[in-house]
């Protein structure tokens, strides 16, 4: 994109510290101040709130809240904060702008399963030892990548049969699936498993090895909160004639809800789609749901969580190779224990996200087996 938008990290204790300029970002008004007309990467005012940026995410769980959004807003809205709080009774090291750069990609991929889709997609990525950021929307997946890898990505999945076009705002290549292809036998989707010094997986054997041994080595468990259910759901873009009290409702519910403190909300807002949301079930009641969002209020869905700030920020891709021994019964022509899933990576956390019905299975899955021995 245009943008290349980093991580901000911030622990959910000092949450309260971050809401004001969280909610600048979300809802940017007309009149920039405090430094913020500075910026060359503002978003478009004369652009509905929800269309300004061509990618933003917010995702709040009960481990962090990270953000991906223009580099120069982060140090512009981010970075007082966080010098502020940098005082002796304060850890300061738990808020962090990454150094790094990334660009979005967005992915589509008509006919597969949502755990099919994410495996076609990072398992070519895997292989030659690229980190990437994964989100699912109620619309498409999209990727975020590291900037100094935009062409190797590039060639990476064209070699595997993705389509890329270019969209308006100078937006970078976005990936489309342009059939259902072959997977190869040798293909992965743990991202992230190894570090820049670490030569990349040769085979998926090894690939699920590395990715549970690290797990493993380092205590990583998968953890799910008893109380938290979710819901995958969308702003209602129905009618022109309801768009503009359908968008007054829409902020209204998520000032409520950030103002709570939610325990989980993932928000991504997209130049062409609507509000993308992924929230405890819990924070419904701040929305005219009925009026305001788009989704089924019946189907909860589960968060698996991984805490992975143990290891380095280009390690948090991990959450694919976990998914790759979920989704594995689909490769091998064994659909009756295929479940549906969805992901999401943030800074520190790596999410699986499956059916409540699904959760059981799910863990069992994901726990350490006696031959997930540690590397040496």
């Amino acid at each position: 994109m245009e943008q290349q938008p980093p991580f901000l990290m911030s622990a959910q204790v000092h949450f309260v510290s971050y809401l004001q300029p969280l909610l600048t970002l979300i809802f940017p008004n007309n009149q920039q101040d405090g430094g913020f007309e500075e910026s060359t990467h503002l978003p478009d005012p004369s652009l509905p709130w929800l269309n300004r940026y061509p990618f933003l995410n917010v995702s709040i769980t009960p481990i962090e809240c990270s953000i991906v959004c223009p580099k120069t807003l982060a140090e512009v809205l981010f970075a007082p904060p966080r010098e502020a709080a940098a005082s002796p009774a304060v850890n300061s090291n738990r808020a962090t702008i990454s150094s790094e750069d990334f660009v979005v990609m967005s992915v589509e991929g008509e006919g597969l399963e949502a755990g099919k889709r994410v495996l076609e997609l990072t398992s070519p990525l895997a292989l030659v030892g690229i980190s990437i950021f994964f989100f699912t929307t109620y619309f498409s997946d999209y990727i975020l990548v590291p900037a100094k890898s935009k062409f190797q990505v590039v060639r990476a999945l064209e070699d595997r049969g993705f389509r890329f076009e270019r969209f308006k705002k100078g937006a970078e290549a976005y990936v489309n699936l342009t059939a259902h292809h072959n997977r190869n036998k040798s293909s992965t989707s743990s991202l992230g498993v190894v570090s820049p010094s670490t030569p990349p997986p040769a085979t998926v054997g090894e690939l699920q090895a590395r990715t549970f041994a690290l797990l493993k080595r380092r205590e990583i468990v998968p953890r799910v909160d008893a109380n938290l259910r979710l819901l995958q759901c969308a702003g209602r873009r129905d009618s022109p004639i309801s768009f503009s009290n359908d968008e007054m409702g829409l902020q209204v519910g998520l000032t409520r809800s950030l103002v709570y403190q939610p325990r989980f909300l993932s928000l991504t807002l997209t130049e062409n789609d609507p509000a993308s949301l992924l929230l405890e079930k819990g924070l419904v009641s701040n929305f005219d749901f009925e009026n305001v969002l788009l989704g089924n209020r019946e189907d909860f869905l589960v968060p698996i969580m991984l805490d992975l700030e143990p290891l380095p920020l280009e390690a948090t891709g991990i959450v694919c190779g976990v998914a790759d021994r979920l989704v594995g019964p689909i490769d091998s022509g064994d659909l009756t224990k295929a479940i549906e899933m969805s992901y999401l990576s943030t800074a520190r956390t790596g999410t699986v996200i499956v059916e409540e019905k699904d959760l059981d299975y799910a863990m069992d899955a994901l726990r350490m087996r006696e031959d997930d021995y540690p590397e040496h």
